[in-house]
């Protein structure tokens, strides 16, 4: 209840803050609304100057494996962006997959963004644009999607994307942000309770 209040008291401060102009997007951006199931949700980024990243992004050495720094180019063909493009394609409606485990969506998770575990991906491409025909994927009308996870050195949105790619989802309809959440963090953009 806390962390609803909390979030509630954000977003509703949070166009004050904007209107200072202290801290925009870009020059020329200061905010993007973002339709979720809980409603319209603005994406802008933390307004207080001394906010730092949470405890749990702050860490800088993980044991490896498993959270060995993954590749910039996870997959021929995908396109790795950051949080620009996340946002440009979120204005644009695109479907965002939160590759995260549950008990990690529901830390907190970027707006809108639909979690489908990097475990489960291979067998719902059809919530993706997918049809299963027999044993096989007919991806031929494949939802262009941008999948997360943690950050450059989690694997789980790259084991989603290989998995996809194996099952037939067509590489140029992946888009990767390999920051994940720790990128979005650190730049102080929205961030969200995710949905169970």
């Amino acid at each position: 209840m806390k962390k609803l209040f909390a979030l509630v008291l954000a977003m509703a401060l949070a166009p004050i803050a904007a209107s200072a102009g202290n801290v925009g997007i870009t020059k020329d951006l200061m905010s993007i609304s973002v339709n979720t199931n809980d409603g319209k949700v603005e994406i802008i980024r933390n307004q207080d100057n001394k906010a730092v990243i949470s405890p749990g992004f702050a860490k800088t050495s993980r044991k490896c494996p498993p959270f060995c720094i993954q590749p910039q180019v996870v997959a021929p063909g995908v396109t790795t962006v950051g949080e620009l493009e996340v946002i440009n394609f979120m204005k644009n409606g695109g479907m965002i997959i939160d590759a995260r485990t549950v008990e990690w969506h529901v830390k907190g998770t970027i707006p809108g963004a639909k979690n489908i575990p990097f475990t489960q991906v291979a067998s719902r491409l059809s919530e993706l644009g997918c049809k299963k025909s027999g044993s096989q994927w007919d991806c031929g009308g494949a939802k262009k999607v941008l999948l997360f996870c943690n950050g450059l050195w989690c694997g789980q949105s790259p084991t989603a994307i290989r998995a996809m790619l194996r099952e037939g989802y067509p590489a140029s309809q992946i888009l990767y942000y390999r920051n994940g959440m720790q990128g979005w963090q650190s730049v102080g953009l929205t961030v969200v309770e995710g949905e169970m």
